[in-house]
């Protein structure tokens, strides 16, 4: 069964990304503590990364966050979908308008401009159809940034929450819930490891 996963990186504060995030400034000042445990040698930390992007049939984004991963401060040949792992699963951008050109060609990119739920839709699809016939499908991941995991909230489109919670207070930067709706989660299994708490929820 194909699940939908919000699978985000987070502060001690809430913030998914520091002051002033950008195509030409990363993950904003301060954020790329945020991804510290991704690049870890811990074999804990390997673990969860290599089991996350194993599970990935398509992966959902916002156009914010593309024009980061796209732009010239942002993946390259040996940094990309899982870090270390390099996952190529298909990608789906919810925007309101394609961009005029797309850096990482060599990446399956899909732009949907008809909103967050059809994104959605479009990546199951994806998904399912990269699941093997037999066993477990492969599930959609929303990666982010926060605005659209948020929204995918309000929506009630998310099954499951990953969150990677890194020992850094940011201060400020964009935060990842905004407390307009509540949620009851279930606790599914939580792994310690000297760069971050990875904390698995499933969504009531």
């Amino acid at each position: 069964m194909t699940r939908v996963i919000a699978d985000i990186s987070v502060s001690l504060d809430g913030f998914v990304t520091g002051p002033g995030p950008g195509p030409r400034h990363g993950p904003g000042s301060g954020g790329e503590a945020l991804h510290t445990w991704a690049f870890s040698d811990d074999p804990d930390d390997r673990r969860v990364l290599r089991e996350g992007t194993a599970r990935s049939g398509a992966v959902v984004l916002g156009r914010r966050l593309f024009d980061l991963v796209d732009g010239p401060a942002g993946w390259d040949d040996t940094t990309g979908y899982g870090a270390g792992e390099v996952g190529r699963p298909g990608f789906v951008v919810v925007t309101s308008a394609p961009p005029e050109s797309v850096r990482l060609t060599d990446l399956d990119w899909t732009f949907v401009t008809t909103g967050l739920p059809d994104a959605v839709a479009a990546a199951r699809e994806r998904a399912e159809a990269a699941s093997p016939e037999s066993g477990d499908g492969l599930d959609v991941v929303l990666m982010g940034g926060g605005a659209t995991i948020g929204s995918a909230f309000e929506a009630g489109l998310v099954d499951a929450l990953s969150l990677h919670l890194a020992p850094v207070v940011l201060g400020a930067g964009t935060p990842l819930f905004t407390g307009r709706t509540r949620r009851t989660l279930g606790q599914r299994g939580a792994t310690v490891t000297s760069t971050a708490t990875h904390l698995f929820y499933d969504v009531r």
